[in-house]
């Protein structure tokens, strides 16, 4: 069964064109002809997911696995609102999503029907193509463009895009195949050439620089793992003028890198920062986590800063001098071939002090009291080798960029908007896209603030959620400035509330600690196997955890 609407066939037909084999459904009436046509074709899968913020945040997560395009579909009116957030943070991460919204005709806007708003470029700010298409049979030609340009826009460009799709009823009528007329028109638009991007780099002139330079910084943002980037880096960490900086979601790991950016520079004075200054700046990936080095690099600026990415013009420092739109593998190699040895102290003076913090981070943590920032040391080594670590915004991250990590663990956070909303349900999506055993690590105001994602028919046994719960937003008495207030529950949103009934409803075996021992035990068959996904929310003193994390970096 098919919708007899042409324009429904016309979607669906270019979206198995272009290998979009992925659509997360949220229901509702208007859609119907794209939800009886894509549930019932043979080379898509289909999900339902009902709250369509988390259906956003669900599909983001298996394109973020898959790196292709996924779909995600709904009905009109404020339902199309609420993949918002999803849409912001594939925008900023640079993730493909499809969006498609079905809509009512023209003629029913702003006349008092129901479930009929302004659908048309909605989404203005944070989309890479936008636009409306006409049910009518005379815009045939031109509704199959705009399909073929916006999901090349979402594939090359890596990003959302948003289709909107206007239908008149009858909704539900169906027929037994898509026409093939659709089908022919849809390959003839596809063949239609596209002039490639080209890249220019003058790697003479880039190199004449480097050569020159005696303080080399290459600083790694959120990036996708890659053996390939990771080979070329470590050769690069093999010049004593180069000093390698990867955050947690870098995915990059070496004993030559520095790989914890707070615990290496929170204690610098300016004499030490004048110092760690680089001649040189390179920047690779997305965005960063450390306020730390953001403050730094603003301040004492680099001679040169070159950013390095296909897609991302990103002047994080304020003194970016080249962009070279390449991706960083490929120029990193071609500079390899014309750079030169160059004497300098740069590299091997600052692992040095990174070791020295390390020898401190270590014995401070030997005698910590339990604590957010024990339990963060306890959970980071509990994860088995090979899984994906899916981490929460907020203090979560923060906790785990100063901690050396297993290498063999892939890790991803929504760091695009940095928002505490769909870090679940991107996990959850992610989880079912990944092979290996995914481990999602949250606070708890995010946790229960999207616990709608746990209303899913999709999480597999081996997803494994731990809740760190300090009884509200911690984060905000560790930042300046809250406390200073008289406001502070308003913004750390104390509570006491548990997540064991959720557990319980959506059927996730559900396990607490709350001490050092507590936790151990739990966490020593937390990983086995199971017959349901499993959640361990752990219980931290909220009037410490503070305290502690400022003691922590003053020991340093």
């Amino acid at each position: 069964m098919y919708p007899k609407k042409q324009l429904a066939q016309l979607v669906i037909s270019t979206c198995q064109f272009y290998e979009i084999d992925t659509v997360v459904i949220s229901p509702g009436s208007r859609n119907a002809p794209l939800t009886i046509g894509f549930a019932n074709h043979p080379n898509i899968k289909t999900y339902s997911i009902v709250d369509e913020r988390c259906a956003a945040f669900f599909a983001m997560g298996i394109a973020q696995q898959k790196r292709r395009s996924v779909a995600i579909v709904c009905t009109s009116g404020s339902a199309l609102l609420n993949y918002y957030p999803a849409i912001a943070e594939a925008f900023y991460s640079k993730i493909p999503l499809f969006v498609i919204s079905a809509d009512r005709p023209k003629h029913l806007i702003d006349v008092g029907d129901g479930q009929a708003i302004r659908q048309e470029n909605v989404f203005a700010n944070h989309i890479l193509y936008s636009a409306n298409l006409a049910e009518n049979e005379s815009e045939f030609e031109n509704n199959t463009k705009i399909l073929s340009e916006a999901i090349r826009t979402a594939l090359l460009k890596k990003g959302p895009i948003h289709i909107n799709v206007p239908f008149e009823e009858p909704l539900y009528e169906v027929v037994e195949e898509i026409d093939e007329y659709i089908n022919d028109e849809v390959l003839r638009v596809a063949k239609e050439k596209r002039a490639a991007i080209k890249s220019d780099v003058n790697y003479g002139a880039f190199a004449d620089i480097w050569n020159k330079a005696k303080r080399k910084l290459i600083l790694i943002g959120v990036n996708y793992p890659s053996c390939k980037l990771q080979s070329v880096l470590s050769e690069y960490a093999n010049d004593e003028s180069v000093l390698v900086m990867t955050e947690t979601t870098s995915n990059l790991y070496d004993s030559k890198f520095v790989n914890n950016i707070d615990v290496l520079i929170t204690p610098l004075n300016e004499e030490s920062f004048k110092a760690l200054q680089p001649d040189v700046l390179v920047t690779l990936g997305g965005m960063v986590v450390s306020k730390r080095i953001k403050q730094f690099l603003r301040k004492y600026q680099p001679k040169h800063h070159w950013h390095i990415d296909k897609l991302d013009k990103l002047n994080t420092y304020f003194c970016l001098s080249e962009y070279v739109q390449e991706e960083p593998e490929v120029f990193l190699l071609e500079l390899i071939a014309h750079k030169k040895k160059v004497i300098s102290t740069y590299k091997d003076y600052w692992l040095g002090k990174e070791n020295e913090r390390i020898d401190s981070h270590d014995n401070f943590v030997n005698t910590v009291p339990y604590s957010d920032f024990k339990v963060f040391d306890i959970l980071l080594k509990s994860i088995p080798n090979n899984c994906q670590l899916q981490l929460s915004n907020s203090s979560v991250i923060r906790y785990t960029q100063l901690f050396k990590l297993n290498p063999t663990l892939q890790v991803f956070c929504n760091r695009g908007t940095s928002g505490i909303d769909g870090s679940t349900s991107t996990a959850i999506g992610a989880a079912l896209a990944n092979k290996e055993q995914t481990v999602f690590i949250s606070g708890d105001i995010s946790f229960y603030y999207d616990s709608n994602a746990l209303w899913n028919n999709y999480v597999p046994n081996n997803f494994r959620i731990i809740i760190v719960n300090n009884s509200g937003g911690g984060i905000f008495k560790i930042i300046p400035g809250p406390q200073t207030t008289n406001a502070l529950n308003y913004f750390e949103t104390p509570h006491s509330l548990s997540a064991e009934y959720l557990a319980k409803t959506y059927g996730f075996e559900y396990e607490s600690a709350m001490s050092i021992k507590e936790l151990e035990i739990k966490l020593s068959n937390f990983y086995t196997d199971s017959q349901k996904p499993k959640i361990l929310e752990i219980f931290t003193p909220s009037s410490v955890n503070d305290s502690i994390l400022k003691k922590y970096f003053k020991n340093l």
